[in-house]
């Protein structure tokens, strides 16, 4: 089932996940409740769990049902990465099942007319971590008093709640149903909801009514304020109103842990979430494990701390340079090392700033002919061998071989080493002239050396561009590296300062046609080839620059053709038309895509797959894989 069709009825998500009505099932108590049941703290499970509660099962060949119990142990480096256990325990409105089909989670179902019109249905029943009631009135409050609300967001709902800058009709149908319709298809609404960082639109407005000035009492409101030293009201509430940064152990979840430290710490514990809305076909209330537990500690020694067994699973912090040592770790006989595959449109990409202030290299750049010789002058088969022992896919930033879009000739076009050709490319742009290092010249006669800037967070960057330093040699360009802190990089980038910059490539490689193309064409800032030109697409022409040449002028016109569509099959045909307008333009430059992504697993903990994709969007990293179904054996 397509995409499309899943967006064209209700979805009854069948198979490894599904809904059962809680009359059918006998759920099975966590027996870490049975203190706060018998004394009355907590209801029985039978009055927990939501009247149809998700049965999860199956979700790969190894995947069983599990036992309750044990304390999941990760390390992260920093206190705000607390984020990763909402984007791990990836309970969303709806969200992508293993095979990358959007399935209700949260929902019991939805139903979609002519794209445009979205009807939520929610689960009777389910309730915060804190017990209240999950309902439309959530919806409600976050529509009209934080959205639209001009103290709380003062730039009005988010852009993705926005269709050609019109906002949706929003309707409460009944307690457990509401309703999204907007006067153009909105195609981008569900996998918003399903992403890694997702779009939230509701809130849990018991909590948040005392913080509210059309609630709360004006004088227990100011007192909160002084006392919580904020500016105002709306200053509070947003401190407080962040489902994302997992922050405040005050704030209810619906995800399957919930934060019970408030940081600054370097220790954050999550304690299960006791009215999770997930269970086995078994009736037992997911997440299996009782808690899981942050560490931070130096990025720097988190692969030495895995390899030593100080955590049950990781990956970030982890690269593949760090396989071999992890290995050796293996004979501890504490864990086991899995490579997950990547599936970003390329590992290790190159972004010519065609908005670059440099008047002399950005007429270069925006030529298609110098951002081809750049690539053929590129020996990606010895970065392969060399760096990767050859376990990488060579090519072009585009779709994987694994993606039904997938063509050849998207990821060899211009790819392959040809020094003869690239030296041809560059005489036929008059760049003849050498002074006597042999280093061709600008017009305006200067060298050509070019400063390829890096945010300074991997060595293997350094590693790669060493090898390109000495191709580019060859063709008379001369390659300087210079790495600096993330921030200040895309600030450069963003400012026209930087020339080339290194990125990893568009962030899903594996595509449908029914997912949108918006990557393709210049429709963000953050893409670094052309962060000016995003700029003017996101600000509605009131910042940054019109796009400049035909073929970026094209690519807008066929992501606007492409959410003016429904049809399948022309959608596909417009994915095929921006993908080949990039193989021959060569906007980014691909090196290597499909590094194996090291995946540390206790060899006690259950259910993690043996081989699976390790992505952020779509997949939520862990997420896709349910590490609330994943559970410890017995020693």
């Amino acid at each position: 089932m397509t995409l499309l069709r899943n967006l064209s009825a209700i979805i009854f998500a069948q198979g490894v996940l599904h809904s059962v009505a809680l009359a059918e099932i006998k759920p099975i108590e966590p027996p870490i409740f049975a203190k706060s049941i018998e004394r009355g703290k907590l209801p029985p499970i039978a009055s927990r769990l939501p009247k149809a509660p998700l049965v999860v099962s199956k979700l790969h060949a190894d995947w069983v049902e599990g036992q309750y119990g044990g304390s999941l142990n990760m390390l992260m480096s920093r206190s705000k990465d607390v984020r990763l256990m909402v984007v791990y325990g990836y309970a969303r409105l709806v969200g992508f099942s293993p095979k990358y089909k959007l399935k209700a989670d949260i929902l019991e179902k939805y139903t979609v007319e002519d794209g445009r019109r979205f009807t939520l249905y929610l689960r009777p029943g389910h309730r915060w971590s804190d017990g209240n009631p999950f309902t439309a009135e959530d919806f409600r409050y976050y529509w009209e008093d934080v959205a639209n609300n001009a103290e709380l967001s003062p730039l009005g709902p988010p852009k993705r709640l926005l269709v050609n800058r019109k906002k949706p009709t929003f309707e409460v149908i009944d307690a457990t149903t509401v309703r999204y319709t907007w006067d153009d298809p909105n195609p981008d609404f569900l996998p918003a909801l399903a992403g890694a960082r997702p779009l939230y639109i509701y809130r849990p407005a018991h909590y948040l009514k005392p913080l509210h000035k059309r609630y709360a009492n004006p004088k227990k409101l100011a007192k909160k304020v002084k006392k919580a030293g904020r500016r105002n009201w709306a200053a509070l509430h947003n401190k407080r109103d962040d489902q994302y940064r997992f922050n405040n152990p005050k704030l209810p979840t619906l995800q399957p842990w919930v934060a019970t430290t408030r940081p600054p710490a370097q220790r954050f514990v999550f304690k299960r979430n006791p009215y999770f809305h997930r269970i086995d076909k078994n009736g037992r209330q997911l997440p299996y494990i009782n808690q899981a537990v942050i560490n931070i500690a130096a990025a720097q020694i988190i692969p030495g701390k895995t390899g030593a067994g100080e955590t049950d699973l990781q990956a970030r912090y982890l690269k593949f340079s760090d396989y071999t040592f992890l290995k050796k770790g293996e004979k501890l006989d504490r864990y086991k090392v899995r490579l997950w595959r990547s599936a970003k449109g390329s590992h290790f990409a190159m972004f010519p700033n065609l908005n670059a202030n440099d008047k002399a290299w950005r007429k270069l750049f925006r030529n298609v002919r110098f951002r081809r010789a750049l690539s053929l002058a590129i020996d990606r088969h010895e970065i392969n061998q060399v760096v990767y022992f050859g376990l990488t896919h060579e090519g072009n930033n585009t779709v994987l071989p694994q993606c039904p879009l997938y063509k050849p000739e998207y990821s060899k076009r211009w790819a392959t080493l040809d020094l003869k050709k690239a030296n041809t490319l560059l005489d036929g742009l008059g760049l003849t002239k050498r002074n006597d290092d042999g280093l061709r010249l600008l017009p305006d006669g200067r060298p050509m050396e070019i400063v390829v800037e890096t945010p300074g967070e991997d060595t293997e960057q350094t590693v790669v561009l060493e090898l390109i330093h000495d191709t580019w040699r060859k063709i008379g360009i001369k390659l300087y590296n210079r790495p600096s802190q993330r921030e200040i990089f895309r600030n450069r980038v963003f400012a026209g300062e930087t020339l080339i910059s290194v990125w990893s490539g568009h962030e899903n490689g594996l595509p449908t046609a029914d997912i949108s193309p918006q990557e393709l064409a210049p429709t963000s800032q953050q893409q670094l080839q052309w962060p000016k030109w995003g700029q003017y697409f996101q600000s509605g022409g009131t910042v940054g620059e019109e796009p400049a040449t035909p073929e970026a002028k094209k690519l807008m016109s066929l992501y606007k053709d492409w959410r003016n569509t429904s049809n399948t099959k022309k959608r596909e045909k417009i994915w095929h038309d921006m993908l080949s307008i990039h193989a021959d333009q060569v906007f980014s430059i691909g090196v290597v895509a499909g590094v194996p992504q090291p995946v540390i697993a206790n060899n006690r903990l259950q259910n993690v797959p043996k081989d699976a994709v390790y992505n952020w969007n779509p997949g939520a990293h862990f997420g896709i894989s349910h590490p609330d179904s994943f559970w410890f054996a017995k020693k």
